[in-house]
């Protein structure tokens, strides 16, 4: 999956919580930042919460390293998230504090209620991305989503080669549609980040010029994944994505390595993170999934992850009892991993505060000196210009 969100949780733009307005097309199209909001969200709640709904299953690329591609995953088995419940999906996650929501698939832009959600969430004050293959793109339909309230698109990248992406996609064309794409993003004043998956497509070192060239300014990998234990299908046991132990490390050295050429969104101390795991060492940082990072789908079950085996509960009982926080360390899903190592300091921030308050003056202190803070603090500033720029 993509994984631009993993700093995204850092950038204090979100509206406070309270009852959801009723379900009209928001009087302004740009809700005043509320800074303060997530600042008390920081000491009431860990931080602001992220969740990556994916509206559908269906998709029209046929990626060699996808099972939800067209040519694995049949037709007559897709669903779309119903409008009615969709809009009340996203009413019940900005009541229990998710600011930032990524609308994923499948591929999102085949659902015909895109628009709408769209349009609810920005409503409320979330911070909206849109993570597509671009096969679908036009300057019409780009220019809605905008005007509704995406504020940044992730687009798959696949090989540095023309040749090589549309291939593997299935989608002749569409690297032209994303230079057209990345072009109007860029009168709109639009983000837009280039997700690559790590695979035996990637050639490293050309990469930069070839994502530059299709208008991108910034670059996040998506982790090589061979199985998921949850419905989520973005994960196969391909060649492309199969690698010994030592070939993923030095995978991950030329990531880390790239970060010299151009911007690479992945932080240096998450990559360092997946090598621990990868090799069987100790890991600075727990999972925050199911405590600050969600997976609803089609179905409108919230999940913890894409890895886990069963969800937490139909998003209609979603509520603060269904957190989970156990500092699990058991997969390498970037959206998660990445998004922990930045949130971390956030997490200990509010461990410390909510002890303090309580009068545990000791578990204060052991919150703000906990192992990994400082390399999250790095990671945030690592990040910075970026965020800056976002």
């Amino acid at each position: 999956m993509p994984a631009m969100e993993q700093t995204l949780t850092l950038r204090v733009a979100a509206e406070g919580p309270g009852k959801p307005p009723a379900r009209k097309a928001p009087a302004s199209n740009t809700p005043k930042p509320r800074a303060l909001d997530n600042l008390r969200l920081v000491f009431e709640q860990g931080g602001p919460g992220f969740a990556q709904f994916a509206l559908n299953n269906a998709c029209n690329a046929n990626c060699g390293f996808c099972n939800f591609a067209r040519e694995t995953f049949p037709k007559d088995k897709w669903i779309f998230a119903g409008r009615e419940d969709g809009l009340k999906a996203i009413d019940t996650m900005f009541r229990n504090g998710i600011r930032y929501l990524l609308f994923t698939g499948g591929e999102p832009t085949l659902h015909p209620n895109l628009l709408e959600f769209t349009r609810h969430a920005h409503g409320l004050g979330m911070k909206v991305m849109l993570v597509s293959n671009a096969g679908l793109f036009k300057p019409d339909k780009l220019r809605a989503l905008h005007e509704a309230g995406i504020s940044s698109f992730i687009i798959s990248v696949d090989a540095a080669t023309v040749e090589a992406h549309e291939k593997n996609r299935g989608l002749p064309g569409v690297c032209e549609k994303i230079k057209a794409a990345n072009t109007l993003f860029k009168e709109l004043g639009v983000h837009s980040t280039a997700s690559v998956t790590m695979s035996r497509l990637v050639d490293y070192d050309a990469l930069p010029a070839f994502v530059e060239d299709l208008g991108f300014a910034s670059v996040t990998f998506s982790y090589p994944l061979t199985g998921l234990e949850s419905n989520f299908l973005g994960y196969s046991t391909s060649d492309l994505v199969n690698y010994t132990k030592d070939e993923l490390i030095a995978a991950f050295d030329k990531v880390k390595a790239l970060k010299s050429r151009m911007q690479v969104l992945n932080p240096s101390a998450s990559i360092e993170e997946m090598k621990r795991y990868i090799s069987g060492g100790e890991q600075k940082f727990p999972c925050l999934g199911g405590y600050k990072y969600f997976y609803l789908d089609w179905n409108l079950m919230m999940w913890r992850c894409h890895n886990w085996a069963e969800p937490m509960c139909h998003i209609s009982e979603f509520d603060e009892t269904k957190l989970v926080r156990d500092g699990c360390t058991k997969c390498m899903i970037d959206c998660y991993r990445d998004s922990s190592v930045m949130h971390h300091i956030g997490v200990s921030i509010h461990d410390s505060y909510q002890a303090f308050k309580q009068g545990r003056v000791g578990e204060g202190f052991q919150a703000l000196t906990r192992k990994g803070n400082l390399d999250s603090i790095g990671s945030v500033l690592e990040e910075l210009p970026w965020l800056l720029r976002f």
